[in-house]
């Protein structure tokens, strides 16, 4: 499917994606730097997947060696084949790990190794930064463009070409929902995580990730296609 993302009209963000990458506690590989001299095997949930996508980037672009094991149906089936040591690593949500393997953050079961999204969560540590390797400045402007669409992941949107005063009042009651949210019994819950943000911001940060290089975007999708 073909489109041009530039030209959609935003309405507003409901929240933000954090995936995050972990390593067992038991494997060699502990870090984005031990990937890069280490081969280690990750558990991959489908070649469209964040699980798998991010890997494949960061092998093409700054040198790691993620050996993608794919066929896992779920998150939460790789998170298991990591725990049975099928394989080393796996990927989440940080929403979902923090809520659901609490054990394994207070017994230090897992070492997190990236987050996808471009700012750093405080509760994670700053070696799981996106981004920031230097020696790789097309590698940094790479896994940058894909760290930004998780910021813009969750969306309200409508067809291209919405005229103005539409726009506006979308915009307005889109803000106005979100400042009542702490009202939403449904959103009340510890594992449900909200970052509203407003529909001009959205499609500033559209326009931005678009704006990779030529050179960064074909060696991406390179990656993403796995060559082919």
């Amino acid at each position: 499917m073909q489109y041009d993302a530039a030209k959609f009209t935003y309405v507003g963000r409901v929240a933000t994606s954090n995936n995050i990458f972990m390593q067992w506690h038991t494997a060699k590989v502990q870090s984005l730097d031990d990937a890069k001299r280490m081969e280690t095997s990750l558990a991959g949930t489908g070649p469209g997947s964040i699980a798998e996508t991010v890997p494949r980037l960061l092998n093409a672009l700054i040198g790691t060696r993620f050996k993608l094991i794919s066929g896992y149906p779920a998150s939460s089936e790789a998170m298991l084949a990591m725990e049975r040591g099928e394989v080393e690593g796996a990927s989440s949500s940080w929403a979902a790990v923090k809520v659901g393997k609490q054990a394994w953050l207070r017994e230090r079961k897992i070492r997190i190794i990236l987050q996808t999204t471009p700012e750093r969560i405080a509760e994670l540590p700053r070696r799981a930064e996106p981004g920031r390797d230097r020696r790789h400045p097309r590698g940094q402007a790479g896994v940058r463009a894909l760290c930004q669409r998780q910021r813009h992941r969750t969306l309200g949107d409508r067809a291209a070409r919405a005229p103005a005063d539409r726009v506006k009042a979308l915009r307005d009651a889109f803000q106005a929902m979100v400042r009542i949210r702490n009202s939403w019994p449904s959103c009340s819950a510890p594992d449900v995580e909200l970052d509203p943000l407003p529909g001009a911001a959205v499609e500033q940060l559209v326009v931005r990730t678009l704006n990779v290089p030529a050179a960064v975007r074909d060696r991406a999708k390179l990656a993403f296609s796995d060559g082919r």
